[in-house]
């Protein structure tokens, strides 16, 4: 199964909308509320960060029996130190985005907590590609 959705530069009305939808199906699938949990966390700071950092981006998320796959494509300004970015505190989140109670330097170090394999690829000026797969296991009945 596959959902995709489209994010928009300072939407944070809709902010959160694929990472609900995507808890909704996971639900109805019946997955463990733990593993639940761990891909929406890390969705939604991934969806959070295109609509405070980028342009526009695109999600699709591959929900196959043994794991889910997020797919998550911006363009915008590119992230110019990975390492530097995925270090607890560090932001370059605008004040306004601050304002709003986002952008504490805390989504890619919660992404990366939460993903069973993470994937960044980012180019200045471009934008930045994320893959975070999670494995899947239905509640034992």
């Amino acid at each position: 199964m596959q959902l995709s959705f489209e994010v928009e530069s300072g939407d944070f009305t809709r902010a959160g909308y694929a990472s609900s939808q995507v808890k909704k199906t996971l639900k109805l699938l019946n997955v463990d509320p733990s593993i639940v949990k761990r891909v929406v966390v890390a969705l939604y700071e991934a969806e959070v960060n295109i609509v405070a950092h980028a342009y526009r981006g695109t999600i699709t998320a591959d929900i196959e029996p043994d794991r889910i796959e997020l797919h998550l494509e911006d363009e915008g300004p590119g992230i110019p130190d990975i390492a530097q970015a995925m270090k607890r505190g560090y932001s370059t989140a605008s004040a306004e985005v601050r304002e709003m109670g986002f952008g504490a330097g805390m989504g890619l170090p919660n992404i990366s907590e939460n993903a069973d394999s993470f994937h960044i690829e980012s180019e200045v000026g471009k934008g930045t590609t994320l893959t975070i797969c999670v494995a899947l296991k239905p509640i034992s009945e």
